[in-house]
C-alpha cells in the first residue's frame, strides 16, 4: 500500500489516547454511528472513482468504508497524526485488498505540509476531529486549497456538548464528569461547541454551507446505544483523574452512579447532540 512521504511526527498525544482500549471504543462507535454517518456521506455525493480526504482517521473504520464506496478506481487519503493508528489500518486494507488507500502521518492542522502537491480532491470528511483542535481555521484554510472547486467537505461534531449531555434523572456526580470532560478538552485547545464556529469558518474561506442538521439520540440502560458513554467512561474517566480534573472520591461517586443508572429502567441519558454540515467549495 503506497503511503505519501511526510515529515515523522511522534505519535499523537490524543487526549483520548490510541491504546488498545481507544480503538475498540473507536469501532464500537463507529459501528453504532454508521447509517447516519452514511447517511452524510450520501448527501455529500461520495460515488466510485472519486478521491476522498478522511481527516484524522484514527485507526481506520470509516476509511475502509470509504475506500468500499469509492472503488478501486477511486482513492482515499487518510491523515492521522497517530503511528499506531495508521498501522491498524494498513492491517486491515491489506486483509481486505484495499490498495487504494493511501496512508500519511501527521496534523490535520498543517495538510500543506502534510499533503504536498495534493489538489482536486472531490470530498473531505472528518468525524469528531475539529473538537479536540487547537487551529481549526488551519484545517478549512488546507481544505480550501487542497479541494476542487465543487468538491465537498462533509462534517460530524458537536455543539452544546456539556448542558445536553444529561442523565435522567439528574445527578450530580454524572454532571460534574461531564463538566471535567470539557475542561480536559479546552486545557489541550479543543472546544466542545466547535460546529458552532465551523459554519463561520468554511464561509470565510470560500465555502458554501449546503446542509447543516443535528442529530439527537437518546441511550436507554440495556440497548446497543448504552454501551456508547459506557465505552467512553472505561476508557476516559481515569485520565481525568490523572489529570487533575476530578478526584479519585468523584470517579468513586460518578462510577456508583452509572451503576445505579445501568440498573435502573426507568433511567435515560440525552447524548450529545451530533450536528451535521457539508459544505461546498464555490
Amino acid at each position: 500500500m503506497p503511503t505519501t512521504p511526510t515529515a515523522r511526527t511522534p505519535d499523537a498525544e490524543y487526549i483520548l489516547g490510541t491504546g488498545h482500549d481507544e480503538s475498540f471504543r473507536l469501532g464500537l462507535q463507529h459501528r453504532l454511528w454508521s447509517a447516519p454517518t452514511h447517511n452524510l456521506w450520501e448527501k455529500a455525493g461520495i460515488q466510485p472513482g472519486m478521491t476522498v480526504l478522511d481527516i484524522g482517521c484514527g485507526p481506520g473504520d470509516a476509511t475502509l468504508d470509504l475506500a468500499q464506496i469509492v472503488g478501486p478506481t477511486g482513492r482515499v487519503i487518510a491523515v492521522d497524526e497517530s503511528a499506531g493508528f495508521l498501522k491498524q489500518l494498513h492491517d486491515q486494507a491489506m486483509a481486505r485488498k484495499h490498495l487504494h488507500i493511501d496512508r500519511v502521518l501527521g496534523d490535520v492542522q498543517d495538510l500543506g505540509t502534510v499533503l504536498p502537491g495534493e489538489s482536486g480532491i472531490d470530498v473531505a470528511f472528518a468525524r469528531w476531529v475539529f473538537c479536540f483542535l487547537s487551529r481549526p481555521e488551519d484545517v478549512v484554510r488546507g481544505l480550501a486549497r487542497l479541494l476542487r472547486r465543487g468538491g465537498r467537505v462533509a462534517v460530524q461534531d458537536y455543539f452544546n456538548y456539556e448542558r445536553s449531555m444529561t442523565l435522567a434523572p439528574r445527578r450530580e456526580p454524572f454532571t460534574k464528569v461531564i463538566n471535567a470532560v470539557g475542561a480536559s478538552w479546552r486545557t489541550r485547545g479543543g472546544d466542545t461547541d466547535v460546529m458552532g464556529r465551523l459554519p463561520g469558518l468554511f464561509q470565510k474561506h470560500g465555502f458554501r454551507v449546503e446542509h447543516l442538521d443535528v442529530i439527537q439520540r437518546v441511550a436507554r440502560p440495556g440497548s446497543q446505544m448504552w454501551h456508547w458513554p459506557n465505552s467512553f467512561w472505561q476508557t476516559f474517566v481515569p485520565k481525568l483523574v490523572e489529570g487533575g480534573f476530578i478526584t479519585a472520591e468523584d470517579q468513586a461517586a460518578f462510577n456508583q452512579t452509572w451503576a445505579e443508572a445501568s440498573r435502573d429502567p426507568a433511567s435515560f441519558l440525552q447524548l450529545p447532540p451530533v450536528y451535521e454540515l457539508v459544505a461546498v467549495k464555490d
